[in-house]
């Protein structure tokens, strides 16, 4: 087809397709979306309405509360202190935590993403990713979110910076 047939298509609101390659990825239905995994994740996590098969979660950001976690930021920040979580390795970078919160306030399917300090993909310290990831699913305070009235999913994440081999910051 050409471009000339293409754009008159286009202007015209036909639904003809001027694709060419029959090799089209698949994509999530949003960017980020977690999918179940059976090895990774607990068959009796649910998420609200469809289940595990749901094909859409809100993200922490949308609705009226960004942050829900019972205490705020400072309440996990505080627990870390008292877990003591370090490295003996000397590393820095950052160790990313992304999960989903259901509309009961419990979470499940848990994703790990580990970056240097040049923000390169790089595992930094399988130990110390473990014992992290253990730290934020004993997290029991997220708090439901409400969207116009309804209790939804929601994805959720906590960046911990790493400095020396010790939790400098945790994000956002």
């Amino acid at each position: 087809m050409t471009k000339e047939v293409c754009l008159l298509a286009l202007f015209s609101f036909n639904l003809v397709s001027c694709q060419t390659e029959k090799n089209i990825s698949k994509y999530p239905g949003t960017v980020g979306d977690i999918s179940f995994d059976e090895k990774l994740d607990e068959a009796d996590f649910k998420k609200c309405g469809a289940g595990k098969d749901s094909p859409f979660s809100f993200q922490y950001y949308q609705g009226a509360k960004e942050f829900g976690y019972q205490g705020e930021k400072i309440a996990i920040v505080e627990k870390l202190k008292k877990e003591n979580i370090f490295s003996e390795k000397k590393i820095n970078g950052y160790i990313t935590v992304r999960f989903l919160v259901n509309c009961e306030g419990k979470t499940g399917w848990f994703r790990i993403t580990h970056l240097n300090s040049d923000l390169k993909e790089m595992r930094l310290d399988e130990e110390l990713e473990n014992k992290l990831l253990k730290f934020t699913k004993s997290l029991d305070g997220w708090m439901p979110k409400e969207i116009k009235g309804l209790k939804v999913d929601y994805y959720q994440y906590l960046t911990y910076k790493i400095e020396n081999g010790k939790v400098s910051e945790v994000l956002p």
